[in-house]
């Protein structure tokens, strides 16, 4: 399972899930992620720690696939 703001993987049993009225569920891996999706209504693409674990993530990724490939 993946948080809906972040998209990291949230291990089972753990996080937050919001359900909104309509039915529509949300997943969450911390209380930081939920206030900043659903009280502040912050896009995940203009949060700065977002876009810095992400490129982060994708260069060590890169790096695992050079190895396995030598």
């Amino acid at each position: 399972m993946k948080c809906n703001y972040c998209n990291k993987n949230i291990p089972e049993g753990t996080g937050i899930l919001y359900v909104k009225k309509d039915g529509t569920a949300y997943n969450f891996c911390s209380g930081k992620c939920e206030i900043n999706m659903l009280k502040l209504k912050r896009k995940a693409s203009k949060v700065k720690w977002i876009t810095k674990a992400k490129e982060s993530k994708a260069s060590s990724e890169k790096k695992k696939t050079d190895k396995k490939k030598k």
